[in-house]
């Protein structure tokens, strides 16, 4: 058992078997690991004199912890006399073991209930960390695009695509740390799909292949009259997939913003989410008379 860690509270993230986690637009990644309050004094005691006891550390290493805590103290030892008015700090670890998870490897420090940690060490949670670690916990919903012609398209004939509005909102997660009293919430809101139809013989709608949310929806329903027109978003191959498929990949960029604890708030990188599928495109039959 342990005092703090981060709780997180992903009742308002994407759901469903398709929904994924975001990757981020740049070089930036949430943070591999972090520390958060971890023991209390007594707590603290009670998880390292065992291995001191043990002696499997060696004898010079576990009498510099004992001076370091100083465990002889029955009174004052592992601070025992700031009980109820602090907690020693330890690290936690991204359970996916992303790059960089050992890379929290100081040893335990105090901090006092209302005093920020220390700014020398890396990642110590506050709610900016808070909010790069709700990044990491968000999910997003799958971009299968909806395709007319559905079950396959022709050449040389524009096929619509769009995302379902219904389930294309902003989605959010919360990160905080009750036993000090701190929160933060990272929502992603989407604002764009590109189409990459998989062949260079291919032109997109519009040409970036880049189809900005518009009234909450990205690209629009096809519906009967509009054969003639121009799709806002879509897609027209110029050749035949033969006996085989293309692989029209379908991304969407999310904006990332937070707010937290105290006022505090900004903005993240973008994240983006993709999938492929796999679209039959077939050549117009005409018949001579």
């Amino acid at each position: 058992m342990t005092v703090g860690g981060v709780v997180f509270d992903r009742s308002k993230n994407g759901s469903g078997g398709s929904a994924g986690a975001l990757t981020s637009s740049t070089s930036w990644t949430p943070p591999p690991c972090w520390y958060a309050p971890k023991y209390t004094p007594e707590e603290l005691q009670e998880y390292l004199e065992p291995i001191w006891e043990a002696e499997s550390t060696g004898y010079q290493w576990d009498a510099e912890q004992r001076k370091k805590y100083n465990a002889d103290d029955e009174e004052k030892g592992f601070n025992k006399d700031k009980t109820g008015k602090g907690y020693w700090w330890g690290s936690y670890v991204n359970e996916s073991y992303p790059p960089g998870w050992d890379s929290c490897d100081k040893d335990y420090f105090w901090v006092d209930q209302g005093d920020p940690p220390p700014a020398d060490i890396e990642n110590a949670v506050t709610p900016e960390v808070l909010a790069e670690l709700a990044y990491a916990e968000i999910r997003v919903p799958g971009t299968e695009v909806t395709l007319a012609p559905a079950e396959a398209t022709k050449v040389n004939l524009p096929t619509w695509s769009w995302l379902d509005g219904a389930e294309f909102k902003p989605v959010s997660v919360t990160a905080s740390v009750p036993v000090i009293g701190i929160e933060a919430t990272a929502t992603a809101e989407p604002v764009s799909l590109k189409i990459e139809p998989g062949t260079p013989d291919a032109e997109t709608y519009p040409a970036s292949g880049v189809c900005e949310i518009e009234d909450g929806r990205i690209g629009e329903p096809y519906a009967k009259g509009k054969a003639d027109e121009t799709p806002p978003c879509g897609v027209k191959y110029l050749r035949s997939s033969g006996d085989g498929t293309f692989p029209l990949q379908a991304t969407v960029t999310w904006e990332i913003h937070w707010t937290g604890s105290g006022g505090a708030g900004g903005d993240l990188p973008d994240g983006e989410f993709g999938a492929t599928q796999d679209v039959v495109v077939q050549e117009i039959q005409a018949v001579n008379r």
